[in-house]
């Protein structure tokens, strides 16, 4: 059997993350959690469908603080995944293609989806 030498496409190991490829890769993940997310959501309200009884047995899993880290990343990642999304519908318009723009939309991404995170944590908590 005659084995060929075909080139190999560059891949992870070869590319310098920048921050494009770190949210591409983010939405991705992001946009997979999401589905977890929204089975909780799920879950939740077939438990308030159910019984008062099970309602409180969620609510208390939810107020633990494990609990409260997973809402919290699960609301990080629903930031994320939209600022993500409006992202590419820019790209999907033709515009913000260049180094810049590209650059700039991801870092304001980034931040944009942490910092409505954090207020929306804030509202939750605070009303």
């Amino acid at each position: 059997m005659v084995k060929y030498s075909r080139p190999l496409s560059p891949h992870l190991e070869i590319y310098k993350p920048q921050i494009t490829m770190v949210m591409s890769i983010l939405h991705r993940i992001t946009g997979v959690a999401l589905y977890f997310g929204f089975a909780l959501i799920a879950f939740w309200l077939v438990a308030a469908a159910i019984s008062n009884e099970m309602l409180q047995f969620v609510n208390a899993i939810f107020a633990h603080w494990l609990g409260q880290i997973v809402l919290f990343g699960f609301t990080w990642a629903m930031f994320h995944h939209m600022f993500g999304g409006i992202r590419h519908f820019v790209w999907d318009m033709g515009k913000g293609f260049s180094q810049k723009a590209r650059f700039g939309m991801a870092w304001f991404s980034l931040f944009a989806a942490l910092i409505l995170t954090v207020l929306t944590w804030l509202y939750v908590v605070w009303s």
